[in-house]
């Protein structure tokens, strides 16, 4: 008897419990789930949970139930950053003893004072404490060191994206100053473990990608493929988020905040679909879903009906 073909396709969902589900969110788990499943694939949830002080207590719960109540199914179980901080550890140690890793005592006043804005809007290193901490400054942190040249890579919905990581971002946070391990850090760790292959999600990401094939190549580990979807913004232009105080999404309209979804992304929907039973609007998205016709913009404007 032939053996089952392995799969090809693993991708993810991975938000972070610090509120209720909002659209935007709904379109990057929609986008997500639909790649996957209309491939063959596999689709996983992950709770990005490794910054404790923004997670909102019962938030993780409430996300699970949701995207269940809208008929979301993932691929076993839910992996938690929060039980993963010894394989953060594990891979910081090696890229220190590999010499790619160092102490920083910089204070952000510090770096402040002698820096520049990056390319996501936050400060580029200047480099301070890469040949050494000053005399007398214990770590606080600890950064990964970055080379000079691009990092570049083909986007399936962006097109080609490249970044000079010296310049535009400076060698970056693995283990902040507050006791945490970074974003970068985990999500890099994570996506190996679960050896995803193909990651959708939004486009308020794609400057942090080139960091993350960076570590990814120190760390050994495969690149997977990237497609970044547009995000949907208020009609001041700002992205929707708890911080835009974006609405909670409703489980009594499950359906026609799905529809909604799938007309953002570009699917050409029937008219009365947004009528029709859940179970409906799943089955022509299942049988209609076409990634080609996704607008090729990082952003865009959401106007609820």
């Amino acid at each position: 008897m032939q053996s089952p073909s392995p799969i090809s396709y693993r991708g993810r969902f991975a938000p972070s419990p610090t509120g209720a589900l909002h659209f935007g969110s709904l379109v990057a788990a929609l986008g997500s789930y639909l790649d996957a499943r209309s491939q063959g694939g596999e689709w996983l949830v992950r709770m990005e949970d490794v910054d404790t002080p923004r997670n909102v207590a019962g938030a993780a719960d409430d996300i699970l139930r949701t995207l269940a109540h809208f008929g979301f199914e993932w691929d076993g179980p839910v992996l938690y950053q929060s039980a993963r901080v010894a394989a953060y550890a594990e891979a910081l140690d090696g890229l220190v003893r590999a010499g790619l890793a160092y102490g920083c005592a910089c204070s952000r006043k510090e770096i402040a004072a002698a820096s520049r804005t990056a390319v996501d809007g936050g400060l580029v290193y200047p480099g301070t404490c890469r040949a050494g901490l000053p005399g007398g400054k214990v770590a606080r942190a600890w950064r990964l060191r970055v080379a000079e040249g691009e990092v570049a890579f083909l986007d399936r919905l962006q097109g080609p994206v490249a970044q000079e990581l010296a310049r535009d971002v400076g060698d970056f946070v693995l283990y902040r100053a507050d006791g945490l391990f970074a974003y970068q850090l985990a999500v890099a760790v994570d996506d190996n473990f679960q050896q995803i292959s193909q990651i959708v999600r939004g486009a308020d990401l794609l400057a942090s990608t080139p960091r993350q094939i960076w570590l990814q190549r120190c760390l050994n580990f495969p690149t997977p493929t990237y497609a970044h979807l547009p995000v949907a913004t208020n009609a001041a232009g700002e992205k929707l988020s708890k911080q835009t105080l974006a609405r909670p999404l409703c489980r009594e309209r499950a359906a026609a905040e799905l529809v909604a979804a799938l007309t953002f992304l570009g699917q050409p929907v029937p008219a009365d679909l947004a009528a029709a039973p859940l179970a409906e609007v799943w089955a022509w998205a299942r049988g209609n879903w076409s990634f080609a016709a996704i607008p090729r913009r990082p952003a865009m404007a959401f106007l609820p009906g």
